[in-house]
């Protein structure tokens, strides 16, 4: 079944009844979360440890599964790794990464950057299709359920033309959110690569939030609330096609930003409240090692080592091991072998991420401490 497909801007009326009263409660929802980052005292803490949530999650949407465990071990020394669904994770995260901070310099998300974020996805220059015979099926019954654009200068034109919509406020004055749901059912309709238009259209979510200051860093855990509804994420994108009902499409992601937004304000205030705790400690415990930067270290990734405190706290080898050693000492690390190198893990951190999503009566907490 294929489809034509229009270029942007779409000429109907988006901003239903519907749309806005959710339109209202996603942006505040978004605002709090963004406002929340300040919290943490080091924009990588964040970076770090939630892009690493998110490539685990998005991942698991195109049946990439691995553990928490085996993502953070290769995302420190992936050469040793031998879980291939890490190393695609870890290439996820980076990515995302990469992505950002071209994003944040240039306020621009161009084809050279989605060309970059599907090449460190896949590991490979095949860019956008050439050669036709791409069709997206039923994984249950293989049934051809969508035949995206077949030729190359068509893709071209559609791409062109969805980078235009994305930059050019000009051709629409919708809001962004809806703009983004509008961004996200087109660049998988066109479906441009062969490999890895899931990932990369979800990395561009993000972006595309932060190209319009919605979002200071790239921290929005989308990636699990389609997972927890993949059905009707694809059976929406679907409908669109099929009948042009833009309505429920919009929605859903309306709802997923908010729902994620919560999600993730709720593992932000945890990371705040587990770093007072630490910084609480050392200052009683150890007063004589600790430093924010020590504290950062501890908490930008569940796993340090001797390595990393050298090149953060700018000391030799001896000193970081001692002070490793010191918090061990007092069980705030745990010390550990992978391969033939020492570790130590941050275990309340890492059992921080692996808890998944928070209570209703979490986030009202959460949204307690923040008011």
């Amino acid at each position: 079944m294929q489809f034509e497909i229009p270029l942007l801007p779409i000429e109907q009326d988006l901003e239903t009844k519907s749309v806005l009263k959710q339109l209202a409660s996603t942006h505040r929802h978004l605002a709090m979360l963004n406002g929340k980052c300040a919290t943490i005292p080091n924009e990588n803490i964040l970076i770090s440890t939630l892009s690493l949530q998110e490539a685990k999650e998005s991942s698991a949407i195109e049946n990439i599964i691995t553990t928490h465990d085996e993502i953070y071990k290769a995302d420190l020394l992936e050469s040793f790794v031998n879980d291939a669904a890490a190393k695609e994770v870890t290439r996820y995260a980076q990515a995302l990464r990469e992505g950002f901070q071209e994003i944040r310099k240039n306020k621009l998300i161009t084809n050279k950057h989605i060309l970059r974020i599907q090449q460190l996805l896949e590991q490979n220059d095949a860019g956008y299709r050439k050669n036709a015979g791409t069709v997206l099926k039923n994984e249950r019954t293989n049934e051809v359920v969508y035949t995206p654009p077949q030729d190359f200068p068509t893709i071209e034109r559609l791409m062109d033309n969805l980078i235009e919509f994305m930059n050019d406020e000009t051709l629409s004055d919708i809001d962004p959110l809806i703009k983004m749901a509008i961004i996200h059912h087109r660049f998988e309709t066109i479906h441009p690569f062969y490999d890895g238009n899931g990932r990369t259209g979800r990395i561009i979510n993000i972006l595309y939030l932060v190209k319009e200051d919605l979002l200071s860093l790239p921290i929005l855990y989308l990636s699990r609330y389609i997972i927890q509804f993949k059905g009707d994420y694809y059976q929406l994108l679907q409908q669109v096609r099929v009948d042009g009902n833009w309505e429920p499409w919009i929605l859903f992601i309306l709802k997923g930003i908010e729902e994620t937004s919560k999600q993730t304000l709720h593992l932000i205030e945890g990371i705040r409240v587990l770093m007072q705790d630490y910084k609480n400690r050392i200052r009683k415990e150890l007063p004589k090692i600790y430093s924010q930067d020590l504290l950062n270290n501890l908490f930008k990734h569940p796993y340090t080592k001797i390595e990393f405190l050298e090149k953060d706290l700018n000391v030799t080898r001896q000193t970081a091991s001692i002070y490793l050693s010191k918090l061990c000492n007092i069980n705030l690390l745990t010390k550990i072998k992978i391969k033939n190198s020492h570790y130590y893990m941050n275990e309340p951190l890492y059992q921080l991420f692996l808890d998944g999503v928070p209570s209703a009566q979490a986030f009202d907490a959460v949204t307690t401490i923040i008011n």
